[in-house]
């Protein structure tokens, strides 16, 4: 199954969408919406990425076909790990909303869930309730998580 262009629009809406190559919190050249550009920057201790340089190949305005090109094939593996770890038959927007929330949080974290327990117990109701549990960053309720959430939920009920 793929993501649908109203889920990427979605993504796109909540993640931000930037043209530019620019550092995102964690100091990682970062294009589009949240690609890292260089993966072994990663691997540098955080007080050390200020000091990788931007490659003059990127140092521009990549246009929205790029930028979704890119998306698209990051997408690619989260389609993947929702099919892996939800083998059980979704509807577009239950497959759309467990790739958005994925791409978000990692699939580790859709490994893990409770939200993963009740889809493949066929408790979509439940499912739909447990997006709700991960509006928390650094401890704190964080409103955009909270409005994310809620636009997930409602995808997956769609």
């Amino acid at each position: 199954m793929k993501v649908s262009d109203k889920a990427i629009k979605m993504i796109k809406h909540h993640e931000g969408c930037k043209q530019r190559p620019y550092r995102c919190p964690a100091k990682l050249w970062t294009i589009g919406v949240g690609h890292v550009l260089y993966p072994r920057q990663g691997a540098l201790k955080i007080d050390e990425r200020d000091a990788y340089p931007l490659e003059y190949k990127d140092d521009r305005t990549f246009s929205m076909e790029e930028v979704d090109d890119i998306l698209r094939d990051d997408l690619n593996r989260f389609e993947r790990g929702v099919e892996r770890y939800c083998p059980v038959k979704l509807t577009q927007g239950q497959f759309d909303a467990l790739v958005s929330f994925s791409f978000n949080i990692g699939l580790g974290a859709l490994q893990r869930s409770t939200l993963r327990q009740k889809v493949l117990r066929g408790e979509m109701e439940g499912a739909a309730e447990e997006f709700l549990k991960y509006t928390l960053a650094g401890g704190k309720v964080l409103k955009g998580l909270v409005t994310r959430r809620n636009d997930e939920r409602a995808l997956f009920l769609s």
